[in-house]
């Protein structure tokens, strides 16, 4: 289990190739303020869950998924967490959640072609799939999305991220999107 801090954020994560999980988790979801799980009579994809709290011992979000594609077709669950605002971000799979750890409930609950990761980049949070670039708000508000196409990357400078799809280029607002150039 890997485990991360983030201002008073303590975060504790896992994926496994398993069937049961295990005995650690079984313990955080008697223990959790708000206890999420998705998909887990499924007998295909990673399981993985994730701990968030002041310690791992005091959790005050358990969440536990099984996704795919798994982590043996390249494609690893990823997480950001804004101090500033306690909003967690959480990618696997196909599925995009976020969550407010000051007061433990889940913001939404968003798919993706095949989550990569996620990238902060001051106000905005970027999210990465094989055939979508998206982001939000430091507060999780969606901002913009947009379709790419691999092989796909972007750069960003100051307030202007520059996509490149295929060999075509554009620039726009990062805060602002494809559509508000």
């Amino acid at each position: 289990m890997y485990t991360v801090t983030v201002g008073p954020h303590v975060i504790a994560f896992q994926s496994l190739e398993t069937q049961e999980p295990p005995l650690r988790y079984a313990w955080a979801k008697q223990h959790a303020e708000l206890l999420e799980e998705f998909d887990l009579e499924r007998s295909d994809g990673d399981f993985c869950y994730l701990v968030a709290g002041p310690s791992i011992d005091h959790p005050t979000l358990v969440l536990a998924q099984r996704h795919d594609p798994t982590e043996a077709a390249g494609f690893y669950p990823g997480v950001l967490v804004v101090p500033e605002t306690d909003v967690l971000f959480v990618g696997a799979g196909e599925r995009l959640l976020a969550y407010d750890l000051a007061h433990p409930a889940r913001l939404w609950e968003d798919v993706a072609d095949y989550f990569c990761r996620w990238a902060r980049y001051g106000e905005v949070v970027i999210m990465e799939a094989e055939l979508e670039l998206a982001a939000w708000n430091l507060e999780g508000t969606k901002l913009w999305t947009t379709s790419v196409e691999p092989p796909w990357s972007y750069e960003v400078t100051d307030d202007v991220l520059e996509l490149d799809i295929m060999g075509v280029k554009s620039e726009f607002s990062l805060r602002g999107g494809p559509e508000n150039k």
